[in-house]
């Protein structure tokens, strides 16, 4: 059985950091591609940022604009656990972000909600202007 178990987030200051964590168990996580969505009041999911399993390569992340500069994601094969870290946050990030997975990964990087099948139970992030 799949799971992925988010941590992290909570209520921040704009111009703060936080970092979210999405441990992946019962899933081959090193050839598996993940990435993180985010649900804004009132909007509907849309993409954040995702890794490719194929570390090392080129375009192995990618990120929404609205992120890019600001917005780290990362992996630890050996730990099955994947990390976005959000640096120089907004108000106008806030809202609920879930990661994902996408197993098996395909050959591209996977930016769309309807690559992955597997989410984790959300994390809600606040910014306070």
């Amino acid at each position: 059985q799949v799971q992925l178990v988010q941590s992290g987030g909570g209520l921040v200051q704009a111009g703060g950091s936080l970092r979210l964590s999405c441990a992946a168990s019962g899933v081959a996580f090193s050839v598996t591609g993940m990435g993180w969505f985010r649900q804004a009041p009132g909007m509907e999911r849309e993409f954040v940022a995702a890794i490719s399993w194929r570390l090392g390569t080129l375009g192995n992340t990618g990120y929404a604009e609205f992120v890019k500069g600001r917005f780290t994601i990362s992996r630890d094969n050996a730990k099955n656990t994947v990390n976005l870290q959000m640096n120089s946050l907004k108000p106008e990030h806030t809202g609920i972000y879930y990661c994902a997975a996408e197993f098996p990964a395909g050959r591209r990087l996977a930016l769309r909600e309807s690559d992955y099948n597997y989410w984790g139970q959300g994390t809600q992030v606040t910014v306070s202007s």
